[in-house]
Order: structure tokens, then sequence, then C-alpha cells
């Protein structure tokens, strides 16, 4: 990703995922994401069993106050997240939904382009 620390501000659509990275904002990144209101991040996330509280926080966090919803692409397959990261979740005010990358990328998208407070913590495959 060609931006500070990884970092790209700003909404984006992601306009390409596979072949182990995403592509939006004009650019393409190896690896997974994060992409919050605010902006996106590289994530060193690589499979679902690695999301604990801190990466939860980081998607709370978002500079601009905490999405409504956050998305989990947990990679080639569904992998649904532990009960006290959903009640992380939950305590803060933000719904959460699992699904395998591709199909959480398509959904990301379509929230964003409804100007939704989305965000998408997307696992590359």
């Amino acid at each position: 990703m060609a931006s500070e620390q990884g970092y790209v501000p700003g909404r984006h659509r992601i306009d390409e995922y596979g072949g182990g990275g995403f592509r939006f904002a004009d650019m393409s990144h190896r690896g997974s994401i994060l992409a919050t209101p605010s902006g996106v991040r590289a994530s060193a996330i690589t499979q679902a069993a690695e999301i604990d509280a801190a990466v939860i926080d980081l998607a709370i966090a978002d500079p601009s106050g905490p999405p409504d919803l956050l998305i989990i692409g947990s990679g080639a397959e569904l992998r649904p997240l532990p009960g006290a990261l959903r009640a992380r979740l939950r305590a803060a005010g933000v719904g959460c939904e699992t699904m395998a990358t591709g199909a959480a990328v398509r959904t990301f998208n379509m929230l964003l382009d409804e100007g939704r407070r989305v965000a998408a913590l997307l696992i590359a495959v």
C-alpha cells in the first residue's frame, strides 16, 4: 500500500480481491486490511483465529466514531467470531456480520454505496 505506515485516508470501495490481497483507491495491497469510515489500513491478520480484542478495538476506535456495523471477511470459508469478541462489539453498539471474504467484500461495497457507516476486517485469500 503506497501510504504512510500502511494507511489510506477516506472511504474506499474494494475493487478487487484474491491472489493474497486487495485493490482499492487505485492501489493494490498484498495482505489483509481493516477498512473503517475514516480510512483503510494494513492488517497483520492472516487467519480468523488471530482476531483478538486489540483488532476489534482498532475497528471501534475509528477517529470519526465507531461504525454501525463491522463486517468480518474470515478468509476462504466462514469462521465465526468468538462470543467474547461479539460481546465486545455489542457493548460498543457495533453490529457484526462474519462471512467468507468474497461475500464480505460484496456486502461492504453495497453498504458503502448506500452511505452506511460500515467497517470491514478483510482477511486476504
